[in-house]
């Protein structure tokens, strides 16, 4: 198999920065990637940013089905060469952020999915949340991101990474950080350390929640400024009918103290909240 390099330079591949390419030449953990996901033979596989295609062999010789998504016309064309024996393997040019992850699901079997990739970082949010609005279509993600997302995703209360990500996907996921991989494992070389997590994705969620939209929407709101107590976040929103001494009753009658700050919550706490507003 040729390298990362070598297909590069005969093709005259350049990086494209706006698309955030960053292309990952370590072969070893490509392989760790495809383990980690623990494809089976029944099984199909949706991988953001197929690139150059090498990781997306790997997963084709485990798969029942690959969808290959790539936004670049240029490499989409060098992965349905490179793939062509592959009869199991359909290469999509697309936005991954426009293309709907139902889609492979249902063209393939009726079984979810599983979602592999090396994101491009500057939209790796956005990635990760169209990842999650798909949760009823997915079974789990292997996803290699910048290592301070990585950490933002598994924090727990009472840290300075604990936030936004923390709650949602700690709501309906279980994650774990599998691997650390340092900037020579790309070219061109990041400037941030990466790693790759495992995203399990659960049949329900974690804390039983009436309104998702609505405890979503709270938890946003909460960590609208970091420095605001909990209070001050929630009285800038309009909630309806529920006016600052409503909020101050509602969070009085939880047992949670207003002056408490968003990062101090559990997933428990927001869904309490949650829970206990009666919108219309």
């Amino acid at each position: 198999m040729k390298s990362v390099r070598q297909i590069i330079r005969e093709n005259s591949i350049k990086p494209i920065k706006r698309l955030g390419q960053c292309f990952l030449v370590d072969f070893s953990v490509m392989k760790k990637i495809i383990e980690i996901a623990d494809i089976k033979r029944n099984e199909t596989v949706l991988e953001i940013g197929s690139g150059l295609g090498l990781m997306t062999e790997l997963a084709a010789e485990k798969a029942a089905y690959v969808y290959a998504v790539e936004i670049d016309k240029k490499l989409t064309s060098l992965l349905n060469e490179n793939l062509s024996n592959y009869g199991n393997v359909v290469v999509v040019q697309e936005n991954i952020l426009n293309y709907k992850l139902s889609l492979a699901a249902h063209e393939s079997s009726k079984e979810k999915i599983k979602v592999i990739g090396n994101i491009p970082y500057n939209i790796s949010s956005p990635i990760l949340f169209h990842i999650l609005e798909s949760k009823e279509n997915v079974s789990a993600a292997v996803i290699m991101m910048q290592k301070e997302v990585a950490d933002r995703l598994c924090a727990v209360p009472g840290t300075k990474a604990y936030g936004i990500p923390s709650v949602l996907f700690g709501l309906y996921t279980s994650i774990s950080r599998e691997i650390t991989v340092s900037p020579s494992s790309f070219y061109p070389e990041p400037e941030v350390m990466s790693a790759v997590v495992k995203i399990l994705i659960n049949n329900k969620p974690l804390f039983p929640v009436k309104d998702e939209t609505l405890f979503s929407r709270i938890v946003r709101t909460s960590f609208a400024q970091r420095r605001k107590t909990l209070l001050n976040n929630l009285k800038c929103a309009d909630w309806h009918g529920y006016d600052l001494k409503k909020i101050q009753n509602l969070l009085g009658d939880l047992g949670i103290s207003e002056k408490r700050r968003a990062e101090e919550l559990s997933i428990q706490d927001f869904a309490k909240i949650s829970n206990a507003f009666k919108i219309q």
